[in-house]
Formats: C-alpha cells, sequence, structure tokens
C-alpha cells in the first residue's frame, strides 16, 4: 500500500475515492457502471500529481528524500547492480553495518560500489545506526577504496545519511579524522570516482565517501552542511521553521546544479523513487555507466588534476559593487 506524506493527501483521498469505485461489489449485479466516473478520476489523479510534483517546495522535496519507503543503497545493490559480494569489516575496530561496500558488476563492468545504509523498521534501523555511520564505517569504505586502486576498479558511493553518528563512542574513536582522512585520501586514487546521492546528503557523514570526479544526485534528493531543523533551531531558535530553513539553504538538486555543486540531476519517476523501483534503478545504471565510460575516457593524471580543480572551485562568490 502507497504511504502518502502530508502535502500528498488530497491526491490520497482522490485515490481513496477511485479504489472504493473498483472495490464496489454490487455494482456488476446490478448492471451499474462506473467506468466513465473512474476515468474523470483517474484523469483528475494524474493532473493532480502532475501539478504539485512539478511545483515542490525545497522542504516536500527534503519529505520525499526521508520517505520511509524510498530505496536504499541495498535496493540498488540488487537491481542497479549485479554480482555484489560484501565485504565487511575495517581491520581495525569492527564492521559497521551502517556502511555497506563490496565488489560488483556495473552492467559490462567491474567497479567497488560503497553505500550508507538505514533501515525500513525499528530493528533493522538499530542494527543500521539510522544510516549514521561510525568511524569504522569510513574506515571500512576507505579500505574498500583502496582495493579498488589496487585492482584500477571505478568506485560508486551512493549517499543516503542524515549525517555520521556524533556519540561518544564515535567521538572516542576519532570520527572527525577519519572523515578527515577519507577526503584527503579520495583525492589521491587514480580511479574513477562517481558519488550519487540517493535520498539524504547530510554534512560530513555524506562528503566523507563524496569526493568523486563526477556528484550526482536523484531529483528529489537533497545534499546539506546541516539539516533544515538543525538550521533552524540555530537561526530562528525553532525547528519547527525547518520549511524556512529548507529554502534557504539550497539545498534541492536543481540549486545544486546551479551552484555547480553537483554535476548531474538523476530524474525519478513521477511521485518519487519509491513508486518505481525498476525504473529508477535503469535510470541510475545508465547515468552512471555513461559517467564511468566518460572518465575511464581520461588518464590517471587526467582525473586526479580535474578533481582537484572541481572542488577547490567550490566556495567562490561575487559581491554586487557598491552604487554609493
Amino acid at each position: 500500500m502507497r504511504h502518502y506524506l502530508d502535502f500528498e493527501k488530497p491526491i490520497a483521498e482522490l485515490q481513496r475515492k477511485l479504489d472504493a469505485f473498483k472495490a464496489h461489489p454490487e455494482a456488476a449485479s446490478l448492471g451499474i457502471s462506473w467506468e466513465e466516473e473512474m476515468k474523470v478520476l483517474e484523469n483528475k489523479i494524474f493532473e493532480a500529481e502532475r501539478q504539485l510534483y512539478s511545483n515542490l517546495t525545497s522542504w516536500q522535496r527534503v519529505q520525499l528524500a526521508r520517505h520511509p519507503k524510498r530505496p536504499y543503497s541495498l535496493d540498488y545493490l540488487r537491481t542497479t547492480f549485479q554480482e555484489f559480494e560484501e565485504l565487511h569489516g575495517d581491520r581495525l575496530y569492527s564492521d559497521d553495518h551502517a556502511m555497506v561496500g563490496g565488489f560488483a558488476r556495473l552492467g559490462t563492468e567491474r567497479v567497488m560500489v560503497i553505500g550508507t545504509q538505514k533501515g525500513r523498521d525499528t530493528k533493522e534501523n538499530i542494527f543500521r545506526n539510522f544510516g549514521s555511520a561510525h568511524p569504522e564505517g569510513y574506515r571500512k569504505a576507505l579500505r574498500l577504496m583502496k582495493l579498488a586502486e589496487r585492482f584500477r576498479l571505478p568506485v560508486i558511493t551512493l549517499i543516503d545519511t542524515a549525517g555520521a553518528y556524533p556519540g561518544v563512542g564515535a567521538e572516542e574513536r576519532h570520527i572527525a579524522e577519519a572523515i578527515a582522512v577519507n577526503l584527503r585520501e579520495m583525492m589521491t586514487f587514480e580511479v574513477p570516482i562517481i558519488a550519487c546521492v540517493i535520498g539524504e546528503g547530510g554534512s560530513g557523514g555524506a562528503l566523507g565517501i563524496g569526493v568523486a570526479d563526477r556528484v550526482l544526485i536523484l531529483e528529489n534528493a537533497y545534499y546539506s552542511v546541516i539539516s533544515p531543523e538543525g538550521c533552524a533551531a540555530i537561526l530562528w531558535k525553532d525547528r519547527a521553521a525547518a520549511p524556512k530553513a529548507a529554502e534557504a539553504l539550497k539545498i534541492t538538486a536543481t540549486n545544486l546544479k546551479a551552484a555547480g555543486l553537483v554535476d548531474e540531476i538523476i530524474p525519478e519517476p513521477l511521485g518519487g523513487a519509491h513508486l518505481d523501483l525498476d525504473a529508477i534503478s535503469l535510470t541510475l545504471r545508465e547515468s552512471l555507466l555513461r559517467n564511468v565510460f566518460q572518465l575511464k575516457s581520461l588518464t590517471g593524471p587526467e582525473r586526479l588534476a580535474s578533481r582537484y580543480a572541481k572542488f577547490r572551485a567550490f566556495g567562490h562568490f561575487t559581491e554586487p559593487k557598491s552604487t554609493a
């Protein structure tokens, strides 16, 4: 059954009426045909969806990025990729279940794929730590990237996290250092690296596997230095101001593309990726393969120079000249 968000309630009501028509038991026996009414309702639903999803606010896109039915990294590893063989542990402390990764095949290409993984229910969320990785998660990711460099395999990262885990244990094991080392080391690998934000792209937790030659983002995903709620609590002293913060932060795919912070927006099915896993998986595969082939046409030094220039260009801005 489809899970509707608050802003989708008008569509949910229309769908409820349509389902009632379809399920009416006495219609056939009484010789009643509601075909015309059903067609009218179907057209209304389509038009309502088209209008709604083509004019989403920043906060509504954040809600879609967090949708409980949205595909996670392991979903794409079963559909977009083939022959995934998961590798475990950082060889230093433990295996972090919020970070998954291993060898896989993408079309005809052998790759190393790494992604943050959330849970579907309470039990799985506890197991996956709600998709927020510990230091050992980032060290595991780095170990796998070093393996990819050794075997000359492209690296693909799937980002979907509210942020790195901020708990005492993570601080004791140096979460900031683990992320910083990843940022440094990802600048040095000569193999192609592609990062794709598939849901939430939260702060350093996302950037810890986000230094790449190409940064892609799904249409309804977001990438931000802080969550809208966190920003609202700091600037407006009220987490209820999250919609205003989401707008001010410019964290949606179109804003990020306009600012040059992402390279490509991957379109989602109408209503979001959770409504058609097969379609979004195919679209993602085509985009990843196209970028892998383009990057493989460059030499290692060329990729390194381009990657360095790309990230050095972030954060530049101009101020209008004073008219005084």
